[in-house]
């Protein structure tokens, strides 16, 4: 009797909402944070050379902690909540990075599986809680499931983005019309009646492209891969970082302050209608919207087939890239500051050493590096001297050649990988 009374404490004990209320600093704050996801996983990756695999080891173990915190506390707190959020939008860009740069996963075949997996998770949600709404976690099982929710449409919308980029050719300026329409047509839908739920999750797995791509663009140079290209603000990804990562910290102390996100009410498990938590809408006007979302999706499609099938404004090089002007060993990068110089040279050392040792996963790792590495510096770079930064990316395209890194062709034999390479580090000496 003594234990019986315990468990319907414990069951009825009033509990308040691990999750903010979704007002518009909400998703202010969200896109905030899927911009610094891309833009600081970038830096730490390419300009601080950690390396992709190392960077995603680290933001796990940083996830884990912050998570841990975030689930031993009892109410929603704004600077852990959001804290969580950023680790967690770093990481799940992270996961979907390795499986197309590590893997070379194709993104259709990301998108697929994780949105397959998203499908997985809302169903394992639903069959337990009987609910998906984001106003009732209020226990460990719920924000359990928000959370795993949360990492998987972060890998997800960054799929997603990828591949509608590479499919389109869009400039990063430009492709941030998509998923702000698609939000905008979200938000009316729902206005109409949509289901608010699945309204919520449609426009929560859209934030993340809108977000990345605004970080792009702000990170992108200002000078155009070919005439009549949109340019970027040329920014870097430390700044867009740390610009965003400021505003997100600025916006959490408000939200502190304020409290204005903050749900007030508390909820019981199982008191959860007499909340007005499971209100129905009107059943007609969901369907009309649900028909709006299938339209929605079909003129998405069409317009990607459509974008696809256009000439693309920056495609990747695949024909014999080699220099149109011949420099001397050193004139190319004399221009350039040695820091960067160096570190271009001790990732090609690497691919260079890893080739002759037959190390081909090695080599091909560290190719990739050194391309990230190259693409990262092209705003600092390229304004010092044109000619010679032409000069080394056509040398630096003819080693990704060899990898089939940015090419359609297969890996070519070491001893040709290893002939460009060394012939790129003459260049950079």
């Amino acid at each position: 009797m003594t234990t019986t009374t315990a468990v319907r404490t414990r069951r009825t004990r009033p509990l308040l909402n691990k999750v903010p209320e979704v007002t518009v600093w909400f998703w202010v704050i969200k896109i905030l944070c899927t911009t610094v996801g891309e833009s600081f996983a970038d830096w730490i990756n390419t300009r601080l050379g950690v390396g992709l695999v190392n960077t995603a080891l680290i933001f796990t173990a940083v996830f884990v902690v912050v998570l841990t915190v975030q689930l031993r506390l009892k109410r929603y707190v704004p600077f852990a909540y959001w804290l969580t959020v950023v680790v967690v939008s770093v990481t799940g860009t992270l996961y979907t990075d390795i499986l197309t740069d590590q893997l070379n996963v194709p993104l259709w075949i990301s998108s697929a599986a994780f949105s397959a997996l998203l499908a997985a998770v809302f169903g394992a949600w639903w069959l337990r809680e009987r609910t998906l709404s984001i106003h009732t976690i209020t226990t460990l099982p719920r924000e359990s499931f928000y959370w795993l929710t949360v990492l998987v449409t972060f890998a997800l919308g960054t799929a997603t983005g990828d591949w509608t980029l590479d499919l389109t050719g869009w400039s990063p300026g430009v492709s941030v019309l998509l998923p702000l329409g698609l939000i905008a047509s979200i938000t009316l839908l729902w206005k109409f009646g949509a289901n608010p739920v699945l309204s919520f999750w449609l426009a929560y797995i859209l934030t993340r492209p809108l977000g990345a791509n605004i970080g792009d663009w702000l990170a992108s140079p200002k000078v155009a891969e070919s005439p009549g290209d949109p340019t970027g603000l040329a920014l870097g990804t430390l700044t867009t970082s740390v610009i965003f990562l400021g505003l997100i910290l600025a916006t959490v102390l408000y939200l502190t302050a304020t409290r204005s996100d903050v749900t007030e009410s508390r909820i019981t498990p199982d008191h959860e209608a007499a909340h007005g938590l499971h209100t129905p809408g009107d059943p007609r006007r969901e369907r009309v919207a649900l028909a709006g979302f299938g339209v929605l999706a079909v003129a998405t499609a069409v317009l990607l087939i459509w974008a696809h099938g256009q000439p693309h404004a920056t495609p990747a090089p695949e024909g014999d890239a080699a220099p149109t002007v011949q420099l001397p060993p050193g004139q190319a990068v004399k221009k350039f500051p040695p820091a960067k110089i160096h570190a271009l040279k001790a990732r090609a050392s690497t691919a260079l050493k890893d080739v002759r040792a037959g190390n081909t996963a090695g080599a091909h790792t560290a190719a990739k590096s050194l391309r990230d590495l190259w693409d990262a510096d092209e705003a600092s770079l390229r304004p010092l001297d044109g000619t010679g930064w032409t000069f080394i990316d056509a040398q630096m395209d003819q080693v990704l050649k060899t990898f089939g890194i940015d090419h359609s062709n297969p890996p070519m034999a070491p001893a040709k990988q290893e002939a460009e390479l060394a012939t790129l580090l003459t260049d950079l000496r």
